[in-house]
Order: structure tokens, then sequence, then C-alpha cells
């Protein structure tokens, strides 16, 4: 990163800049990916399997061929390249190959006149199915072999003893990401066997690889563009219709439209892996960590996508944000005939965090220490090992002042209130306020930054000065987080101008900005925009003999020495970089190694009020600290933590597709509950500034970090508050009760 004194400039880093796509969303003048439309396009609509595991006996498509306005009908015998994709391992086929390995598997797709019409010619089709019995134990997978990933951890003395020892079985239900904006593609033919692709993704480049292996076509014959996105917490990392819409396009010869409805978004994109975790935690008698066990099960459901990645996550971040010196874990994901799962805001740590969290308040219990204070004496801090891996940590990590900034904000005393929607259950409070009782629980939280294991990780960006100003070319996908805010921010700081655009470029525009996710795009994509517009300015003023740029041109000791156009007087300038961090490596046998590229720790409060006898539960309040290496934009980053916050709530206490025999049973808004606005705590915020080594100005990446340790901190008030056990989430009004 330069050293160069910084100019200062409206809307630089450091400010609390409006969002430029704010107005048009709130507004509703945004085009998502299901606003977009052509004249004479035509619909595509889905067949799915109706069963978890079947095999597919007979499959007659003649009768939706016959319906009128019914322009093509494809199955996978359709598929003319590779009739298998996936990010990481191509493992699924594209339509089903004779065997449904999870419910809602598709089966055959259709492009219609209109939406209607394709939908009833997809239920028209005639598939003839054999049942078979449906693998959906997670564990009965382990036990024979089914499996995805094994993760094995050893590192110290395996037979090393404290003192003091608390074990515990936790559970974690299956959590859907639940965006807003369902699944939308939009697929426009060239007329010369190629196409443009417009599709909500977090990551078009790895998404265009798998496009074209199963159309057999060459990278530029398919162009993918990012396209507004409704939400996304993972759900768009992997595949879902981008194939199918491409695939009826080009059938057809016409643009062909794709929106999955509420129940279909279910089941069309992965979820939050179930688990089933054992722990046991060994200290000395003054708090300090000997030993860590502990043995994780995610199920993964019919097929990998990431999988593999999040078992490891789950894994090495399974002893938290503490010192250890001896761990022992054996983690598995496995291969079911449930929904398929993958990322999900958080990577598997989530999981682990409940767990290891709720270990650390039971060993606090045990010990007599205040939940904080065994936290604050066990503290991961640079230099110290990583508990698992054994990697020093490098950079900042300020778990103690985190710890401490949480402890400094006040408790809020109980307050009575008339207004029956603050009660435990809302208006449907039938116990008198004075049975409500108040509980308050603390959690911490540690998160790998950006990809680990050796992954070549690297995000590409183009800084280029025009006649009108700066334009910031990058494929990097903006899915509601304000990455175009941020990255206008640090070519604005950079540059010292101040009209700076970000322009979305397509697949054969640009090289890839990797994934909007793994907390990595302002870190990646705001680092390459940074050293972009670093070099911009510098091959600027080195050719212009000056010493500072501004709007209008080049400035040497405050005189203007060449202007804009003076500067594009032979066409745009422009820098391209592709940025990497620091270098990482696969772990050893052991799980041993420099495997991560940095971390970022968070800590949470919450304050809840329970109504005993029902079962219900209010979130009153849930306070945070939150380390962000430097603050590029302060509201943004209160606007994630809160938004975090709410869906580590909505995992504690309300969300869980309920999945009977490998079938989902609530896949609609009705019967999945998320949070509204009536639930949302208060949330009070400490931002933590220490500056790490390898994000633009310092910066680091916070986006998950609300969610991983919010789950944990409720369930914890939960048990203050009625001295249940609580180890399931989410914790049901039953829980509590007793029933």
């Amino acid at each position: 990163m330069t050293t160069r004194t910084l100019p200062r400039v409206r809307g630089g880093i450091g400010t609390s800049v409006g969002r430029p796509d704010g107005e048009p969303k709130v507004t509703g003048n945004f085009a998502f990916a299901s606003d977009l439309s052509s004249p004479g396009m035509l619909w595509g609509a889905t067949l799915r399997s109706p069963h978890a595991h079947a095999t597919l006996t007979e499959l007659d498509i003649g009768p939706a061929l016959a319906m009128v306005g019914v322009h093509a009908v494809l199955t996978q015998d359709d598929v003319v390249g590779s009739p298998m994709f996936g990010q990481v391992e191509q493992d699924q086929p594209v339509l089903c190959d004779g065997t449904a390995r999870y419910w809602g598997e598709p089966v055959a797709v259709v492009a219609a006149d209109d939406e209607e019409t394709a939908r009833r010619a997809a239920a028209a089709i005639v598939a003839v199915w054999e049942p078979l019995d449906p693998l959906d134990d997670p564990e009965r997978a382990a036990e024979i072999g089914s499996t995805f990933r094994e993760m094995r951890i050893r590192r110290g003395d395996e037979t090393a003893e404290g003192s003091v020892v608390v074990e515990g079985f936790y559970e974690t239900a299956t959590q859907d990401q639940a965006p807003l904006g369902p699944e939308a593609g939009f697929a426009i033919p060239d007329g010369e066997g190629g196409l443009d692709l417009y599709i909500t993704s977090q990551w078009v480049h790895v998404d265009h690889r798998q496009i074209i292996a199963c159309l057999d076509l060459e990278p530029d014959q398919v162009r993918c563009h990012p396209a507004g996105i409704g939400g996304a917490f993972g759900s768009r990392e992997d595949i879902s219709l981008h194939i199918h819409v491409a695939m009826l396009a080009l059938a057809t010869g016409r643009s062909v439209k794709m929106v999955y409805d509420r129940s279909e978004s279910f089941v069309g994109h992965v979820k939050r892996h179930p688990s089933r975790m054992w722990y046991r935690h060994e200290a000395d008698e003054d708090g300090n960590l000997v030993k860590v066990t502990a043995r994780l099960i995610l199920d993964g459901g019919a097929y990998a996508h990431t999988s593999p990645a999040v078992i490891a996550n789950a894994a090495f971040f399974s002893v938290g944000p503490y010192r250890c010196d001896n761990v022992v874990i054996d983690a598995v994901v496995v291969r079911t005939n449930n929904p398929p799962a993958g990322a999900m805001r958080g990577f598997g740590v989530v999981q682990a965090c409940f767990a290891s969290e709720s270990q650390m308040d039971s060993l606090a219990e045990a010990i007599g220490l205040a939940p904080l204070e065994l936290r604050r004496r066990n503290a991961l801090a640079p230099g110290d090992p990583f508990a698992t891996s054994g990697q020093v940590i490098q950079g900042s990590l300020p778990t103690v002042a985190v710890i401490d900034a949480l402890e400094s904000i006040p408790i809020p005393d109980p307050i009575p209130s008339d207004d029956p929607r603050l009660a435990p259950g809302g208006t449907g409070l039938t116990t008198p306020r004075s049975a409500v009782v108040r509980g308050v629980g603390y959690a911490v939280g540690l998160k790998n930054l950006a990809f680990s294991e050796g992954f070549d990780d690297f995000a590409e960006a183009r800084v280029v000065m025009t006649p009108a100003g700066i334009e910031i070319h990058t494929a990097a996908i903006e899915v509601g987080q304000g990455l175009v805010t941020v990255c206008q921010q640090i070519a604005r700081t950079v540059l010292g101008v101040d009209r700076v655009a970000v322009v979305w470029k397509d697949t054969s525009q640009i090289g890839s900005a990797g994934s909007t996710s793994a907390s990595r795009q302002t870190q990646m994509t705001g680092g390459a925009v940074h050293d972009a517009a670093v070099g911009l300015r510098d091959q600027i003023l080195s050719l212009h003999g000056g010493d500072e740029l501004r709007d209008d041109g080049v400035y040497k000791q405050g005189e203007l020495v060449a202007t804009v156009n003076e500067i594009c007087s032979d066409g745009p300038v422009e820098c391209h970089v592709r940025f990497r961090h620091p270098k990482t490596y696969p772990p050893d046998a052991d799980g041993q190694g420099e495997i991560h590229a940095g971390f970022v720790v968070a800590a949470h409060r919450a304050v809840v009020d329970v109504d005993p006898e029902l079962g219900l539960v209010r979130v009153v309040r849930v306070d945070t600290a939150q380390d962000v290496g430097r603050a590029l934009n302060p509201q943004a980053i209160v606007g994630q933590l809160e938004g975090g916050i709410m869906q580590g709530m909505g995992f504690a206490v309300m969300e869980e597709l309920v999945i009977d025999g490998g079938v989902i049973r609530n896949p609609t808004f009705t019967d999945y509950l998320i949070p509204t606005f009536l639930d949302a705590p208060d949330v009070e915020v400490r931002i933590i500034e220490e500056g790490d080594h390898w994000g633009p100005f310092g910066a680091k990446g916070i986006a998950e970090s609300p969610t991983i340790s919010s789950t944990p901190a409720i369930v914890a008030a939960i048990r203050a508050a009625t001295g249940r056990s609580l180890t399931r989430v989410p914790v049901l009004p039953t829980d509590i009760v007793g029933v």
C-alpha cells in the first residue's frame, strides 16, 4: 500500500457517504434481475421431483409440447456439453439423470409465450417415479462413509487433562438465506450461437466456467453480466437456473426469462448446513483452557456445492477466539438425500460458535467466573498461535479490546410498558408482566477473512480517467452490502477526485473479482481499486510533472499544469490491477499450517424478556463491539451489523426449515418465519479500529461477524432467564416450558 500523503476529498474514506443505489431502491426504480425484459421474450419454468430419492422410470414431454404457446421442452438428454456442474466438484446433473437425489431436483425445463403457460406446460409433463428410501440421517451417512470431506485436527498433547471439565451435545437446524429477491435470469441469444446472460450471482466468473462447459461453448460465446440482486447471504454462490435459461434461449433462438416464486426459491438454492456437535472443554482452576475435544457432523445434502470448505471452516474455528495448546477435532460433512446445503453468512462458523460459546458459558459457571472474564483470560492476540492450525496470528486481532468495549455498554433496566407489542409474544401475551423474566447473555466470535487453504484468491479492477471523471471497472457483485460506495470512497481518497462511478463489466471485459462472500470484497476488490488508483495517479502525475490530482486536472505547487481533457487527449488513461492477499497454504494431515490470510473478531451481548409459562421470547436488545480494522464507511458498518444481528436472532428463536424424510414441509414465508421490523431489537454498536496488515487503509471485512456470535448470545440470555440448558437452535417455546 502507498505511504504517500493522501488528499482530503469529499466522500472519501472514514465518512458515511450515502449509497448511489439507495434512492432507486427505496423508490422502486432499481432494476433487479427479475425486472429485465424485452419484446417477444419467452418465459421459462421448471418441473421438479416430488420425491427426495426416486428412480425416474418414464418421462413424456409430449403433452407439454402439444400445448399452444410452448416453444421448447428440454431434459438431460438435451445437454450438449458436460452433463454435470458444480462450483467445487462437478457432481450435480443439469437436469435429472434418471435418479432424483433430493426433493425439488429439476427434471425438465419449458419455454413458453407467457409465465402461466410455461408453468402449466411444466405441470403437464408426465413423470413416473419409483420411490426409493431416502438417506436422511446424517449420522447414518457418516457411518456408511457417504461423505464429502472429513477433517482431522490434532495439535499439542492429546492426553492433556484439565481439572475442570464440561461436555455438551449441540444441534443447529437448517436455515434458509431467505433473500427477498428470488432467483432470476434473463438470456439473450446473439444469433451466432452464443448469448448474453443476466443472472443473480455472487461470482459471475465461476458461474461462467460451469455454464460454458455444460453448453459446450467457447468462453467468448457466453457473456455473463452482473444483474441487480435482492439479497444473497450465500444463496447466489451456486448455480440455480443459470444453465436452464441459457439452454432454453439457445434452443428457441429467443430471449428467455426465468423467475422463481417463493416456494421454488426455497428448493432452488442451497441452505445453511444443519449440524450435530459434541464438545468437551477442559481448563485449569483459573479458567485457562487446557484442551478442547470436539466431533462435528454437518449435513451437506445431495450434492457437494461448497460443503468441503464449510466443514473446514467449522473445524478450524471450533475453538473460537481463544488460546488453547491442545486440540482434538474430528469433523465431517455428509452426503444425504436432504436438500443441498452450501454457503450462508458465517460459512460453518455459525454452527461451531453456537456450540463452543455455549461450552464457554458452562465452563465459566463451573469455575465461578463471569462469562466475559473467562473469555478475556483466554483471548487470542497477535503473536499467539491459532488454536487449531497453530499458525501465528498476524496483523490486528483486538479480542480483549472488543470484549472490554462490549462490557462498557450500559445494560438497560427493565422498563414497564403497557404497549403489548413490547412483551414476549406481542399482543398474544396472556401472562402478567410481573411474571416476565429478563436474561442477559454474551458470546464472542472469530472468522477468517477471504479464501483460505492455499486458494489462489485474487480480484481484478481497472481504474480509468475519462473527461467525465473516474470510472472503476469491476465484475465484483453488489448484493446490497455497499461495495459500490466503498470502492468510490477508496478511489476518491487516493486520487483526490470527487467524480467517481462504478461500471460493471461482464466476463468478456474484465477478469474475476472473486466471490462476494467470505467477508472479502472490501479487502479484495477494495484492495484492487486502491492499487489501481495509486498506479493511475502516479502514472498521470509522472507524465505531466505534477504533485497533485484534482477533478479538473494535474496541479504542481497549487498551479494547474494539465487539464483532464489534455490528460485524456489520446483517450482514457487507465491502470488495471490483479490484487492478492497474503499467501495461504493447505493444511497438513493434522490440520496444521498457514491456512488463513487474516481474522476478524466480534462480541455480542443480548438482553431478552421471557415468558416462562408460555415459552415466548422477546429479544429486547443486542449490543455489539466489532473489530473493523479501519472504518471506511461507519454508517455502512452499522447497517451491516444491524442486518447480521437480525439474521442471528432469526436463527436463535424462529428460523427453521422443517425437513421430514428429505421433504421441506414449510417452503413459504407463511410457515418459515423470519424477523420483521416489529421483532428488531435495539442495537448499540462499538467500532474498534486497529488497522490490519493487508486491507485498503487497514480495513477488514465485517459482513459475517454479526451473525456468528449474535445467535449464541441470544440463547445464552434465554438460558440465564429460564435456567434451561437449551442446546439446540432455534429455541422453540416447547424447549423453554419443557413440553
